[in-house]
């Protein structure tokens, strides 16, 4: 792996430096929702179990087999047994009441699986999907692999306590981003206020739709083995930020704990643009090319919230695994550009190739193969030393 460091200044607050936030639940994550920069956090990335949370995968893969076509809004599932049981009335815990063997559609699934928090809702929907809940948590955490997700673990579709189901907050906030872009046609569930079912109305259970923020999602969860968790997202001035709190000790500290991080978040920063889209960023060493490096850009404007009104100093670094084999493709993913401040990581972007570099000549190879051989022969005395 290589790593190229380079460092710049940006305007920030100095406010910033001497009064951080802090809050008082176990963990937390602020993050933009455009730049995907993180505005605070705390033991955001100690594993815990995602109680209801969980849910919103459940969401995903719903809203992603409607996008896909392999799903309608008016496609209707059967309540089994075991749903009514371990999920419905008899179960004592959140539910839509879902009659025992009834036919519901998927759209009427979806808002009992939300804004109801519905245990049967989800076991219905995973049950309709996978066949059985346990195929269906597989495919839950095999999706969260496929968005890069590698420390969320579901064993069921409702957040009922298992040791080995788990999450982060960062990794759910980053979730709930992927859905808010992905999925604007279904998101608009996660704000609805309330909904009925067999004649009996719930409300919303998440307390920031209610608070005058611009909030409009996205879901609550409580379980015994971490506390009381929200994943939440306001928009104010065009600006979405997302945050994901676990941990809390009662319903009111997760309320007033999520609220007091998304109004510190919209009125402390602001938007800074550090490369706009095509911009080259850094160069990455190619081996056997025709060139001896290739020039690394952004698919993507890339923008980071920033404190307002002072300076701080920012790191950004250049990482990829290298040197690159040529040929490299114009577009090609390459690597990665990190950006930190002090030592926590605030934005992560893809990397891509802004030119082809083609294989070299037989002559420019066997000069590479040779500088390759050396460093090798170096690194190896090293480490032996």
């Amino acid at each position: 792996m290589i790593c190229a460091v380079v460092a710049t200044t940006l305007a920030c607050a100095s406010a910033f430096a001497q009064t951080p936030f802090q809050t008082s639940v176990q963990s937390a994550i602020l993050i933009d929702a455009e730049s995907r920069s993180v505005l605070f956090e705390k033991n955001a990335d100690q594993l815990s179990s995602p109680a209801s949370l969980a849910k919103i995968m459940t969401a995903e893969l719903v809203f992603k087999a409607l996008k896909e076509g392999r799903l309608t809004l008016d496609s209707t599932f059967t309540v089994s047994e075991n749903a009514w049981r371990r999920g419905g009335a008899p179960s004592g815990g959140s539910a839509m009441f879902a009659a025992l063997n009834s036919n519901i559609r998927v759209e009427d699934l979806i808002r009992g699986l939300i804004i109801q928090s519905g245990n049967d809702a989800a076991i219905v929907l995973a049950e309709g999907m996978g066949g059985t809940e346990e195929v269906f948590a597989g495919l839950m955490t095999r999706r969260a692999r496929e968005l890069g997700f590698d420390k969320m673990t579901f064993k069921n579709a409702w957040g009922r306590s298992d040791p080995e189901q788990k999450m982060t907050v960062r990794q759910m906030a980053m979730l709930s981003e992927h859905i808010i872009r992905t999925y604007p046609e279904y998101y608009h569930y996660f704000g609805e206020k309330e909904f009925t079912w067999n004649k009996i109305r719930q409300v919303n259970r998440n307390p920031l739709l209610t608070m005058d923020i611009g909030a409009d999602g996205l879901k609550t969860g409580n379980i015994d083995d971490s506390g009381y968790a929200l994943a939440g997202s306001a928009v104010a001035d065009g600006q979405r930020l997302i945050v994901v709190i676990n941990g809390a000790k009662t319903a009111r500290e997760r309320a007033d704990e999520a609220r007091k991080l998304l109004t510190w978040g919209l009125r402390t920063f602001e938007p800074k643009v550090l490369f706009e889209k095509g911009v080259e960023i850094g160069a990455a060493q190619v081996y056997g090319g025709a060139k001896s490096s290739v020039s690394l850009i952004a698919d993507r404007e890339l923008k980071l919230l920033v404190p307002r009104g002072s300076s701080e100093r920012l790191t950004g670094q250049v990482v990829y695994e290298g040197p690159i084999r040529a040929p490299v493709e114009d577009g090609a993913k390459v690597g990665k550009l990190r950006v930190l401040r002090g030592k926590t990581l605030v934005l992560e972007a893809d990397l891509r190739a802004g030119e082809t570099v083609p294989e070299g000549t037989l002559s420019q190879r066997a000069l590479d193969a040779g500088w390759e051989l050396g460093v090798g022969l170096f690194r190896t005395y090293v480490l032996k030393k």
